[in-house]
């Protein structure tokens, strides 16, 4: 277990006690040796930067400070050694993640490799000191099959970009051949489509479709349960 911005060690003490290997990174020296001296060898401490630590670990978990929440997420999607994150972030921010009420162009753009859950809320009155909104607890599940290959993430992600510069998907469905565009017609996909409704496997269907133009692939991949 990796644990960034372990802070004075509310949660490491936690997970110190669980007996799995753990690295907790703290920026602070003057926290860091507090927690050398408290935690002994039940854990490798580390000062380091938690938006530059790429964790070697294939779980993370971490109380993300809720002004960098943004630049931890995308700092950790974009590492490759970790397979599920737990992380607690303002309960508004966690549940826009989890997709709750409609998806968001960050979680759009790594939807097809990471799965967003929404596992509970934390009230204000359990921090210290206490935040003016509560807590939400989201998990990122590394996915074993991804919806879209790794090599075509760069164009994948620009078509999200793309997608969520309008309400609809009108601009981003005129890439897309007729015949392609029928078969995204039956997977729910057609011009009035809002981005924000779209799940992952729709994103999927509609790269596919969009790569089709090129020459680059078949006009859908089989995407199960694609809609």
């Amino acid at each position: 277990v990796v644990e960034l911005g372990a802070g004075d060690g509310a949660l490491t003490r936690q997970l110190a006690g669980r007996g799995d290997a753990l690295t907790a990174v703290e920026l602070d020296p003057g926290r860091v040796a507090a927690l050398r001296r408290s935690l002994g060898g039940r854990a490798r401490v580390v000062q380091a930067d938690m938006l530059r630590f790429r964790p070697d670990a294939p779980n993370v978990v971490s109380n993300v400070p809720f002004g960098i929440t943004t630049p931890v997420l995308r700092h950790l999607l974009g590492q490759r050694a970790w397979s599920t994150a737990v992380l607690l972030l303002q309960w508004e921010v966690a549940r826009k993640r989890a997709a709750v009420g409609g998806t968001t162009l960050l979680t759009a753009s790594w939807w097809p490799w990471y799965e967003f859950g929404l596992a509970g809320r934390v009230p204000a009155s359990a921090f210290r000191p206490r935040p003016s909104v509560d807590g939400g607890i989201l998990v990122i599940s590394r996915r074993a099959a991804p919806l879209v290959p790794p090599a075509q993430r760069g164009a994948y992600q620009r078509l999200v970009r793309d997608a969520f510069r309008g309400d609809r998907l009108q601009p981003v469905l005129g890439r897309v051949p007729p015949t392609p565009r029928r078969e995204l017609a039956a997977h729910g996909i057609d011009a009035g489509a809002r981005p924000r409704d779209l799940g992952p496997q729709a994103w999927a269907a509609l790269h596919g479709a969009t790569m089709a133009r090129s020459g680059r692939r078949p006009a859908l991949e089989r995407v199960p349960g694609a809609r």
